[in-house]
């Protein structure tokens, strides 16, 4: 069995990608999109149609020119999830407005908005995830949104203290970022760090074993990823959300993976609560949260608006 087949059986796998064939290829259970990731796809000729689609709809709606152009991209990134939800068994995560992550109402009421969309072209929203930055603002939001019956995945997650608001909030799953956490600490500290010992796997097993010990259902999904060695490092954690060109090289290995994240074997750990207060100070203090909390917001904005340009030509 080749390393991807193996990791199968231990953890989820999920796309990260819009890219509908890659996804047929390496058949994940589930998929996530954002807006770099709808950026990409509506750069693949096929997928012209999909942007077409969602300017016309968008030009019939009765509201303003730049609402106009957040409806397209909200139907664009529900078009293309549908049309991924063909595909695999399970859910697609489609991400909230980056502006929007420190704004709890505007946050509900978009999350809302694209729930609906989704369930217009006939997917139940179940099989949704609304996808929100893991600020304190896009938490609570989250939690509200939970109590709905709409499933969150919360996002751009780099420090412990998010992970527990998260979980405290009833959150259904978090995607603590591996690989961004590791270009910080190799920029900062100027080290190189074998995959073991990388500061974002040692996060995801943090997180892993404070949830499983305490008995929390939101489901922890490794993400962002660098190489493949990370990923073997996380082999038995929830879900696993690769990238296409990782999946292809895990399909090109082969020998013994050993599951290194087990349910089974955790640790006691002391509970942690974070309140507002208390979540503010934590972050405020994780440098390495802070600033890839705050870039991976600018960053995703910056692309969602390059594609609202794109929809508007």
């Amino acid at each position: 069995m080749t390393i991807l087949e193996q990791l199968k059986q231990m953890s989820v796998l999920v796309a990260d990608t819009g890219d509908i064939e890659a996804i047929k290829k390496y058949q994940p259970q589930d998929a996530t999109t954002n807006p770099s990731l709808l950026l990409k796809a509506a750069d693949i000729p096929e997928y012209a149609p999909y942007l077409e689609q969602a300017k016309a709809w968008a030009a019939q709606q009765d509201i303003g020119s730049a609402q106009q152009l957040d409806c397209a991209v909200d139907k664009l990134a529900v078009d293309l999830g549908a049309e991924i939800l063909k595909t695999i068994p399970g859910r697609i995560s489609t991400e909230i407005d980056a502006t929007f992550s420190f704004d709890t109402a505007a946050t509900i009421e978009r999350a809302k908005i694209i729930v609906d969309l989704y369930e217009q072209v006939g997917v139940d929203k179940q099989r949704v995830l609304i996808k929100i930055a893991s600020t304190w603002e896009g938490i609570q939001a989250a939690e509200v949104l939970e109590k709905q019956g709409i499933n969150c995945n919360l996002t751009l997650l780099f420090g412990f203290h998010q992970a527990v608001a998260c979980a405290d909030a009833g959150v259904t799953l978090i995607s603590p970022f591996v690989g961004r956490v590791l270009d910080w600490y190799k920029k900062t500290t100027g080290q190189d760090y074998a995959p073991a010992e990388e500061p974002g796997v040692l996060s995801v097993k943090q997180i892993y074993n404070y949830y499983k010990y305490h008995g929390y259902k939101t489901i922890v999904m490794g993400a962002s990823f660098r190489n493949i060695g990370e990923i073997m490092e996380l082999a038995g954690c929830d879900n696993l959300t690769i990238s296409p060109q990782l999946m292809e090289e895990l399909g090109n290995q082969s020998g013994e993976l050993s599951r290194k994240l087990d349910p089974n074997n955790i640790q006691a750990v002391d509970k942690q609560p974070f309140e507002e207060n208390a979540f503010r100070w934590a972050h405020n203090e994780d440098a390495m949260a802070t600033e890839k909390l705050a870039e991976g917001i600018r960053n995703f904005a910056k692309d969602l608006n390059t594609l609202k340009q794109r929809l508007k030509s």
